[in-house]
């Protein structure tokens, strides 16, 4: 017998609020059960689950989030992220296309579109042609 992945779960300052940013992000809402101030809130169709945690982040995570516009460019995408909330940590966008964004979100998640030459399957750190790159930046 094996393991599934139920959910994966990220530590943050105010649960609800950063799953309300990634509802918004992945257009799927947070559950129905879950409100403000709750101290969890799950996207369920996304499988992300938010707690709120007492202690500041003070290291580099090892997880990030790769994301991949559904009907828009990368870079409309880029603009929907920011206008959501997301800040611009580092911009590696090419002329002819290549290269990605990273972005942050409320609380330093970051997303960012990302777009390759040629298409290709997402890695962790990688995202195909089109794609959006996202995790938490990285504490000094």
């Amino acid at each position: 017998m094996t393991s599934a992945i139920r959910h994966v779960t990220i530590d943050s300052a105010d649960a609800y609020h950063l799953a309300a940013f990634w509802s918004q992000v992945l257009g799927q809402p947070v559950h129905e059960d879950d409100k403000p101030g709750d101290e969890e809130a799950l996207i369920e169709g996304a499988g992300l689950l938010f707690v709120t945690v007492a202690e500041p982040k003070t290291v580099k995570n090892r997880v990030h989030v790769d994301l991949r516009p559904q009907d828009r460019t990368r870079d409309e995408e880029v603009e929907r992220l920011l206008a959501l909330g997301a800040t611009l940590v580092d911009d590696r966008r090419n002329a002819d296309g290549t290269g990605w964004v990273v972005l942050a979100d409320p609380e330093a998640e970051p997303p960012g579109p990302s777009r390759r030459a040629a298409w290709g399957s997402p890695r962790s750190s990688e995202v195909e042609s089109g794609g959006v790159r996202a995790g938490r930046r990285d504490a000094a």
